[in-house]
Order: C-alpha cells, then structure tokens, then sequence
C-alpha cells in the first residue's frame, strides 16, 4: 500500500485489522495520542485528505493513497500553523495531552463552526482547562504576554514547553521506542473475592511471540502501598505485586510478556485460572457489621480493625457536643452521598523500563518519580545507584499518577529478561484498576442559636477505601479541613475507611476534601434555611478569622499561619457578582431559576513531610540551568519554577534551562501533588536562585573592590557602584580561579498557610425533564501573590469544570457483583465544552502566605465548593433538597415528579 504522511510517500503493509493510530505511531508521529481507541476524546484527530477524523476508528488500510497530516505535518517550533500559533499565544493548554487533536480539528473550521462550538468541538475531550483558554485560542484571544527581567513573577508568561506542545513534539511518556521491546498486559479478576487454586500458564506460553507469563509465584514476596507519599507508615503494606487472592473485580492476576500487545493480549486469553470463590462485600457499612467476610488479616499494625474492615477510624472533638446541641435553637441533621469518581486523564498510566550500563532505567507517567525510585528500589532489592525513575511531559494526574501501579509490573520484567519493556493501560483499564476518589457517607448534624450562631458540629464520616489502603488514611484526615472552616466551640468528627470488594481508592484533586465540603456546606445551607437566614449570612456569621485557631479534631498545635480574612474576601466577591450578574437569561417558563453559593479552606501543604530540592547553576553558555524533581503534568509548576528563578537572578524566562522530574539528573521531590509543587518546589526554587544570586554578587564585589551591598545583578551582569561587570567575564574568571555559580537548597512543607474559596452558581432548571443548565459561575480564590496569572485563572476553571462532573454526570457504576459497568468515556461522562460554562475568576491578593515570594498554589482547592454550591441552587430553584450526587436529571425528575404528587393528593 501507498501512503503519504505529511507530504512524504512511502510504501508500507499495515498489519491486518490495524487502526490508523498505531499505524502512524508505529511510524514515529508520536503527536498522535491515544485517550479512548474508542472514538470519543479526539486526542488522537489526523487529516485525511484534509478532513480531520479519529485515527482510532480508522482501519489504516483507508489511508491507502491518500494523504495524510498529523500535527507535526501542519507546522514547526519555527514555522507554527496559524492555529498552533494561537493554542501557544492564549495558551490553549494545560497538559497538553488533548492540545494535538484539539489543533488538528479546529485549524478546520469554518465561521459557522466557530460560531457554534459547543457542536463542532464535541468529538474532543479535555480535562485540564475547563475549555475557556480553548474557546479563547480558537478565537485567536492573547493571553501569553512577555516578562521584562526580574520582572517574571506576576506575569503571564508562556510555558516552557510550549512550542513543543503545540506542534506534537513534547515527549509524553509513551512516546518511544526501544530496539528489542517487549510489551506487557494484564489478565484481570473477574471475581470480587477469590482464592487463587491453580494457573496453567502452558497455552499462554504456546501463543506466538509469549515470552514469559508472571504469576503470585514469580515475583518478590514483598507487602507495600502503592500511594505515594515521602512516609510511606503513613499507608497500610497490604498490596504485593501479585497476589494468590484477589479482592476486587479488575485486580491483576497474570502478567504476560510478548512481542506485541496483541500476542499478550491473546496469552492472557489463554492462561487458565482455577479460583475458590469466597464472600464479597462492597457496601462500607456492611463491610463493618458483625459476621462481614474479612477481606485482609492483621499482617499490617496500621490496620485498625481487620475484623471490621476497617483500616483506619478517626476520633476527634473539642468542646462538648452534646451540651452544644441541648443549648441550640434549630438543628439540622442529614447525610449526604458522595460516589466514585474517575480522574479522566487523558494519557493512562503506563510505563518503559529498560536496562543500561547495569542500571534499570524507568520511564513513566507518574506524580513522583522521586519516590517511586524508593518503592522499586524496596521491592527489587536495588541500591539507589542500580536505579534511575523519570518522567518526560506527563499528560495529566490529578493524584492518580500519586500510585505506582505500572511501574512494578515493568521493572519486574526488564530485570528477568533485560529487554526494555512497555506497558500501557487502556482506558477500561484506567476505569476498572485505577483508583478513583472514595466514595464517602457523611451524616452532618449541626446546631444554632437563632441568630444563626453555632452551638455544635458533629460529623460521621465513612469512607470507602475499597480493596486497599493506598490513600485511605491521609484522605480520612483531610476531610477535617470542612469542620475546620467555621468557629464553634463543640465539634466532634467521627471517620471510618473500611475496605470493601471494590477497585482501591485513592488521590483526587481536593484529595478527602471534597466529598466532606460537599456535606458540610450543603448542611449550613439547610440550617440557614431552617433558621430562616440567608446562607451567606449565616456563613459570614460563623466563618474562622484571622488569628482564630483552626479547629477541627483536636485544639492542638499545629504548623499553620492564618492572619488575613482571605475567607471573608471571597464570600463578599462572590456576594457582589451574583448581585450584578445575571448571566445568561433562564431558557424560558419551563425552567427553574436558583442561585446557590459554598465556600472551602484547604491548606497549602499536606500535614505529612513534603520535601523538595533544587539546584540552580550558571553555565558557560550564561544560561540558568535550573534542576527540580516536579512533574509537568499540566499544573503550570515547571513555568512557576522557570518565573521565580528568572524574578529572583533579574533575567528573563528565556534565559532559564529546566531539568525536571529525573532521579539521575535531579534532587529528590516527594512529588506534585496537593499544591505542593508552588509551595514547597517553588521555595526550593526560590532559595537556591537567591543562593547563586548572592554567589554572582560576592564574587563580583571581590573582583571590584565595590562593597557588595553596592552590588546588584542584571540580565547580562552585575553592577558594581558605578561599573558594570558582564556575566561572560564573571564566568569566565570564576571557570579559571575553579569556582562555579551553583547552589542546591531544600524546602520542606512547613510551616503551612491556608487558601479560601468561594462558589457561586445560577442555574435553570426543566420543571419536567430536571436538565439542568449553568446560566452563571463564579469562584473567588484568595490567590495571595499570584506568580502568573493565567495560569491561576486556568487552575480555578479547569476545577470548576471537574468539579460540575462530579456535581452533575460523573458515576463509577458497579453492580451487585462488584463489576464496573460503564469503563468508558462513552458511559462516563466527563464535561464537553458544552457542559462548561465561563467561569468569572475573582482573586483576593493576600500576604499571610508562607509559600515562594508568598504565593499559594491554585490547582488542588478550586473544585472543593463546586459540587455544593450546585446542589444549594438546585435547592434553591426546586424547593427540594438531593443529599446524593450526581444530580442527574433521571435522578431530579423523578423527585420533582414525586414532590407534584404529593401536592396533587
């Protein structure tokens, strides 16, 4: 067959059935993503003889004779198409994961089709940016500006990386291939529960092109946690690579090793499991009671309660609730339901590892290579220097690249055979394996003077941790931060993580937060509903201010700085736009209009240690190479991290070289995640900047005689007094005395401050259908020092839009048999463009942050107020109160209709 890919021709025999995607992948246009291999993302879009289609869905062999573009074909870093030039210049991007395909179908619109985009971008996905930098590059709007040296911070600059991104030549994680490589892939349990019997791995071994199948018997005998965090006795060792019994429908059986991903697909086909059924159970409750089958023994001192299921129980209060409730006016009481939910990234989890000069290298799409490397290293038996973990660009997280859930499988591989060798999971994989937010029951119960005073909180909380424990004590913690943002003298929170037969759960943005915010702040709008107060009131009334102690379990101390109403702030901002705005007008007499507000306090480093380190060196080439742990994963830390060096040597971003998130070339970084690739990282960053800095000024005072408070450093060198020195002289007389300009400094994650946000949503709702449509969005956020602004403003709305998901469409659906029944994006149902309305960002510029140059990281609390601010308006416009999510219409259909039957009768 004849092909011609990006005005080259060549000749080429796909394999039988190939789609165009592996084709052209397997050809090295590595621009061309895999989100679904369902038709549903459009990250993999390519031309075809002009028209943009899903290489996906599309049989290679069509291509015959006709041409075809991908995103390297449409421009270059040097010569941009007029649309990657406007993806770069808005910027359209977070991750840039989507970015090619998102290219690839809008550099073909028509007028009309810009002018209906809710249409013409509905075959492609993002789960970053919340659409509007999107809308905003398909209409040509700038938003990338250029930063004057040492003028960096405050600055919308550019990513780093963002001609490569633009043009499908930023390396993600798949994007490679090794000489030799083998592929790996899975046979999955189809039981909830079961005792493994036998393996027969002799047909599977027969398939052509199995090299090696991988049973409980092949791998290190060794218990750990796949979560990540830098104390891992903060996470239960009940996970083993494989395991001879399984415990949730999905988890790995048989690792099988082939030529192609086929040939292992087809030998886990073929690999015969006998299994001893055992009892199930998947409601956490159930799973507490008497009698309920034990899902893991008491090998593990962390776990509270093997009998019980439960892994780990919270018991904290202050005050006395009971004397709190005897002296309230009105009480309230209610539990609220939160399910599972899928992170969406739009690159899965996978992973490359491949033997050089006697070291296992690994290649993977992870938070936190950093302490992946430890895990490895504990599991093999690998000293430090018999290891090196890295990351290229990874195509978004979210926490659930916080696991190390590939890596394992891969390193054990290469080890045995020496190959390199890959393994990539498939998005029902991601859906049925990887582990989603935990679904919690949260009952509230409040209590309150008439004036809308608090007497008492207490809440219940019970979480479902599923098969195991990664995350399922750290995020039991966190929901605390929902009891912590109001004063009240009693408060009393109660927690359960039970393990259940269902998929482990694990880190999501808000990370414990969210589902506990979600309760909470819809219980204070019920209160205030009771006491006949408006819910802004009674939430001004009540919140912690500056100087209050932060309370939640306990009246401890604690590392925290709280000085500034940054809370207050956003609640009068918020307050003031609802009151001017009305969005869009109510779609007609049919609908439902209510308006509903909740606010969140997150604090902007997680409670357990949180390391970073980052060397900054000046090169012979008078650039800043900059070295630091974090990932790019779509967060903006690495364009941060490039602002605050560039701010603090008076040079500009262009003259900072990033080295990032590689264990041979980097110092360590527990990781991004809860915000702590700004806080911690970028104070890292800071210090070491300051070091070199000061460095550059000695030296140069020394050479001039000049007292080095006269000393000041530019973009091209140092003022001395009166003189200028250029930096080519200074390095040049350093180099020659063996003296270089380079620092390395720590930063840890304390002492902490605290970011608030504030929720506010007006919505119309169908009286019949119980469709519900956003006319209006507000989140004010109190940002502190905001290092680049619009990549503030792409945080807050890429969580507002996760945020509507949860609220309104996403569900991980399981059945009486503990199966997920709907792992795909098909069934799962992440927010379109057209699900997402423009969310106003208000910001509150604040100083009681402890983070670099005092900044607060803005990726992790923006979707906390989200889901309840929805719910409070849909009460709001209904009358009736839903205490489950999501707020389906089946679900609010058949509550309207109910309520009309009541009245009717």
């Amino acid at each position: 067959m004849t092909y011609t890919v990006n005005g080259r021709r060549f000749d080429e025999e796909p394999a039988p059935g190939q789609c165009l995607r592996t084709f052209l992948r397997s050809l090295g246009h590595y621009g061309v993503k895999k989100g679904c291999d369902a038709g549903d993302c459009g990250a993999c879009t390519v031309w075809l003889d002009g028209d943009p289609v899903h290489s996906c869905l599309t049989p290679a062999f069509r291509a015959d004779g006709r041409a075809v573009t991908t995103i390297e074909g449409l421009g270059s870093p040097g010569n941009l198409h007029p649309m990657q030039r406007r993806f770069r210049d808005a910027p359209g991007f977070q991750c840039g994961f989507c970015t090619a395909g998102m290219i690839m179908t809008s550099a073909t619109f028509t007028e009309a089709q810009k002018a209906d985009l809710p249409r013409a971008l509905k075959g492609n996905l993002c789960r970053c940016t919340g659409y509007r930098a999107i809308e905003d590059a398909v209409r040509g709007v700038t938003g990338v500006e250029t930063a004057a040296p040492g003028k960096a911070v405050g600055t919308s600059v550019g990513a780093p990386a963002a001609d490569e991104v633009v043009t499908g030549r930023a390396a993600f994680t798949m994007d490679t291939h090794l000489d030799g490589m083998l592929h790996l892939k899975v046979l999955h349990s189809p039981h909830a529960h079961a005792r493994i019997v036998s393996i027969d791995k002799t047909a599977a071994l027969a398939v052509p092109g199995v090299h090696r199948v991988y049973t409980y018997e092949d791998v290190p005998d060794r218990r750990f946690t796949t979560a990540i965090h830098t104390d891992h006795l903060v996470d239960p060792d009940d996970t083993r690579i494989l395991d001879s019994t399984v415990r949730f429908v999905g988890q790995r059986v048989v690792a099988v090793l082939a030529d192609t991903v086929a040939a292992a697909e087809e030998g886990c086909r073929k690999v015969a499991v006998t299994y001893e059924e055992l009892p199930a159970v998947f409601d956490p409750e159930e799973a507490m009671a008497e009698g309920a089958p034990p899902l893991h023994g008491s090998h593990d001192p962390f776990v509270r309660d093997p009998v019980h299921n439960i892994l780990l129980e919270l018991h904290g209060h202050v005050g006395d609730v009971d004397a709190g409730f005897a002296e309230a006016d009105v009480i309230h009481e209610g539990t609220y339901d939160s399910p599972r939910v899928q992170h969406a990234h739009l690159e899965t989890h996978g992973s490359i590892a491949w033997m050089a000069d006697g070291r296992l290298n690994v290649r993977t799409s992870s938070q936190s290579p950093s302490i992946a490397k430890v895990k490895l290293g504990y599991l093999f038996a690998l000293r430090p220097d018999q290891l090196r973990v890295f990351c290229t660009r990874v195509g978004g997280g979210f926490g659930g690249k916080q696991e190390v859930i590939s890596e394992d499988l891969v390193a054990l591989a290469t080890l045995d055979t020496g190959r390199p060798i890959c393994f990539e999971f498939t998005r029902e994989e991601e859906f049925t394996t990887a582990s989603p937010r935990h679904p919690m029951s949260l009952t509230v119960k409040l209590g309150a003077k008439a004036d809308g005073t608090l007497t008492a909180i207490q809440v219940r909380n019970v979480s479902n941790t599923g098969a195991y424990g990664n995350h399922g004590g750290e995020t039991l913690y966190a929901g605390g931060a929902a009891v912590m943002i109001y004063r009240c003298p009693n408060k009393k929170y109660d927690a359960y993580s039970v393990y259940t037969n269902t998929v482990p759960s694990g880190a999501l943005r808000g990370y414990g937060m969210t589902q506990p915010a979600y309760a909470v702040e819809a219980a204070m709008d019920e209160l205030a509903r009771a006491l006949h107060i408006d819910p802004l009131a009674l939430r001004r009334r009540n919140i912690v201010r500056a100087g209050d102690p932060l309370v939640a379990m306990s009246d401890g101390p604690d590392d925290v700085s709280f000085t500034e109403d940054g809370l207050a702030k956003c609640l009068d901002l918020v307050d003031e736009a609802l009151a001017r705005t009305a969005g869009e007008p109510s779609p007609g007499p049919g609908w439902l209009v209510g308006t509903g507000v909740a606010s969140s306090l997150h604090e902007t480093a997680p409670p357990t240690e949180h390391v970073s380190e980052a060397w900054v060196t000046l090169g012979d080439d008078l650039v800043y190479e900059l070295a630091v742990g974090t990932v790019e994963f779509g967060e903006g830390t690495s364009t941060a991290h490039v602002q605050i060096a560039a701010n603090q040597l008076g040079t500009t971003p262009s003259r900072i070289r990033l080295v990032q998130s590689d264990t041979d070339r980097t110092g360590f970084d527990t990781g991004a995640f809860a915000s702590a690739g700004l806080f911690v990282a970028g104070n890292a960053v800071l210090r070491a900047a300051n070091a070199v800095r000061d460095r550059i000024l000695e030296f140069a005072a020394a050479h001039t005689g000049v007292h080095v408070v006269m000393c000041s450093l530019h973009d091209e060198g140092v003022v001395c007094g009166d003189r200028r020195v250029s930096l080519a002289e200074l390095v040049a007389l350093a180099r020659a005395r063996g003296i270089r300009f380079t620092a390395a400094r720590k930063a840890y994650g304390s002492p902490r401050s605290v970011t608030s946000n504030t929720q506010g949503f007006r919505i119309a709702v169908h009286r019949v259908t119980g469709e519900i449509r956003i006319l209006y969005s507000v989140q004010a956020t109190d940002a502190a020092v905001v290092i680049n602004p619009a990549q503030v403003r792409g945080q807050v709305e890429g969580g507002v839009a996760q945020g509507i998901g949860f609220a309104l469409t996403e569900n991980h659906h399981v059945d009486a048999n503990g199966v997920m029944v709907n792992p795909n994006f098909r069934n799962y149902r992440i927010p379109t463009y057209a699900d997402v309305p423009r969310t106003e960002v208000l910001l509150v510029a604040s100083s009681d942050s402890v983070g670099p140059l005092r900044s607060k990281g803005m990726a992790e609390c923006c979707i906390n107020p989200v889901a309840p601010a929805l719910a409070n308006a849909l009460h709001d416009a209904t009358g009736i109160r839903f205490r489950a999510l999501p707020l389906t219409p089946e679900r609010i259909y058949r509550r309207l209709n109910e309520s009309r039957s009541v009245a009717a009768a």
